[in-house]
């Protein structure tokens, strides 16, 4: 591999014909769109025309991750190749990457090194337009709502109270508060407002959780817009917004296929982002991998505590699936650093006494790791961990969590697909296997007929760690008037912190005494939950003071270069 960037590997490699890939999954010829080369949409007539092998489903987790990630979607990607290693059909079915992380520090998503999805450039940029589709369809509605204020404001919508805001794309933390309708009387009505990043619209939640054309068109709908002088909730259907933006979604609708550099089908679909929205691809996509293969690897964003909670009780409930087992990936650095001996900063590198040998310290941290096995065996799934391995590591510290999984008597394998593919996570493949014929017994984390705070209650306290949870009092009041407005019974989706199970960043491993501040709720009753904002999170990222668009550019012969 030597130095060999992402970019280099995806382009040294000659991908499968995409009909090939499609006629692998059994997808009939007449459902496969080409777009491109190596990328095809696929109809959602597709689903009910194919066979339906009862393929097991598969979670790919992970505990609560460094600044720089822990291999995730590496890991996701190396299963389902390694699952093709050990002689069983799979399929990966994964989220399509932000511009705003792609452009920031984190970079794209598309696995990296040996396993990862291709093609590369067009996976982590535009692939097929849906996150435009998405940004305009939230634009269009926000235009209808200035546009209705400016010609009367009939539906009497309080200017205060529209929850509505455009979107973009990008990580922009200068439109996180913004002005508009300045001019004349003829520039619109004067008002503030936000702008979110499109992966944190609801509308994305939506594309992500629908079941079909005509389910998008009811959740965008439902979507509410804001409430009006009487204090009742004004939606996209009373501004009739919604039919044009279904319009406008149609295409998006249908999931993108591509392929691992070893062909192994991969569908990227959706993108919502798992610290403030659900996090995870679509149902459609799930739901046509499940026709098609005999393993759907798919994944949710972050750790147990965010992705694999909103999996489990907001995606699981939408789509019928229960997981047939989950994966939580950790690393030997995630783990060192939630042992609080070194000072891990966002947009630092890690530094450099974290790569000494220490297995002590992995134990130390270890508490995080029996944490998200803790939260995934809550659900009744069998857990299985992945260890994966990264330049640096010590074999003393990989003994060391193998070592805590096996005191949690749970699976465990090391995963080295980044440097070997599929045949790197051959193991894990194999552990994966037998977790699925161990069996799970899936359940709710909690009914959906008990009251919002009790909802959230339960989430704090057997998720979290925590004591219990102070509302504010707008929280309170919003959940009450959530409550009245009929909204009770629909799941929650907290914002919060991705880099510790409490709300504070700077909690690390698996904290204690301390309680969950929930400072404001927001329902999305399109995408069909409640969530509540824990602490200081935002909706809107700002760039880092080098972010990777610095790096980006194309070279004398017109090829993209520093896109990682």
């Amino acid at each position: 591999m030597g130095s060999l960037e992402d970019i280099d590997i995806a382009r040294g490699v000659q991908p499968r014909p995409i009909a090939d890939v499609a006629a692998e999954l059994e997808v009939p010829d007449e459902f496969v769109e080409p777009w491109g080369r190596g990328i095809a949409k696929i109809s959602l007539d597709a689903i009910p025309a194919m066979p339906d092998p009862g393929a097991r489903y598969v979670l790919i987790t992970a505990t609560s991750p460094t600044p720089l990630g822990e291999g995730k979607t590496t890991t996701a990607v190396g299963l389902a190749d390694g699952l093709r290693h050990v002689g069983k059909r799979a399929v990966v079915a994964l989220r399509q990457p932000s511009l705003g992380p792609t452009f920031g520090m984190k970079g794209g998503a598309a696995g990296g090194g040996y396993a990862q999805v291709i093609p590369f450039e067009q996976l982590n940029l535009h692939l097929t337009g849906d996150f435009h589709a998405v940004t305009t369809a939230v634009n269009l509605l926000a235009a209808l709502i200035d546009n209705h204020l400016h010609r009367g404001n009939q539906l009497g919508l309080e200017e205060h109270a529209i929850t509505w805001h455009r979107v973009v794309d990008l990580n922009d933390r200068a439109l996180r508060h913004v002005i508009i309708g300045l001019g004349t009387a003829a520039d619109g009505v004067p008002r503030q407002t936000s702008f979110d990043i499109t992966a944190a619209s609801e509308v994305m939640s939506i594309l992500a959780l629908a079941s079909d054309l005509r389910d998008l068109r009811n959740r965008l709908g439902r979507i509410v817009v804001g409430y009006n002088r009487h204090r009742s909730p004004v939606t996209a259907e009373d501004l009739a917004g919604a039919g044009a933006m279904t319009v406008l979604m149609k295409e998006a609708l249908q999931p993108n296929l591509l392929q691992t550099l070893e062909g192994t089908p991969a569908l990227i679909h959706a993108g919502p982002f798992a610290n403030i929205a659900h996090g995870a691809s679509s149902i459609v996509a799930d739901q046509l991998g499940m026709r098609g293969a005999e393993y759907v690897v798919t994944e949710a964003g972050f750790g147990a505590d965010i992705g694999a909670e909103k999996f489990f009780n907001i995606k699981c409930r939408a789509s019928g699936l229960a997981p047939d087992a989950a994966v939580i990936v950790t690393t030997v650095r995630a783990l060192k650093m939630h042992s609080g001996n070194y000072h891990v900063r966002a947009g630092r590198p890690l530094p450099q006494s974290i790569l000494v040998e220490q297995p002590d310290d992995v134990i130390a941290g270890a508490a995080n790791l029996r944490h998200h096995i803790a939260v995934v065996r809550r659900h009744g799934v069998v857990p299985v961990v992945a260890i994966n391995s990264i330049a640096g590591d010590h074999e003393s510290e990989r003994d060391a969590i193998a070592a805590v999984c096996k005191e949690e008597g749970v699976r465990w394998a090391v995963v080295d697909a980044y440097a070997n593919g599929g045949a790197g996570a051959a193991d894990l493949a194999r552990e994966v296997e037998a977790a699925c014929d161990e069996g799970s017994n899936f359940e709710f984390l909690y009914s959906l007929d008990e009251p919002l705070t009790r909802k959230i209650e339960t989430i704090a306290t057997e998720i979290y760690g925590a004591d219990g949870v102070d509302y504010d009092l707008t929280a309170r009041r919003q959940l009450e008037r959530y409550e009245e407005y009929g909204w009770g019974r629909l799941p929650i989706c907290i914002a919060k912190t991705n880099m510790s199970i409490s709300h504070d960043p700077q909690l690390l491993g698996a904290p204690r005494g301390w309680t969950l501040p929930i400072r404001a709720a927001r329902a999305s009753v399109g995408a069909g939950f409640i969530y509540p904002l824990a602490g200081d999170v935002r909706t809107m990222p700002g760039f880092g003071a080098h972010p990777r668009a610095f790096d980006i550019d194309i070279d004398a012969s017109g090829d993209i270069v520093g896109l990682a």
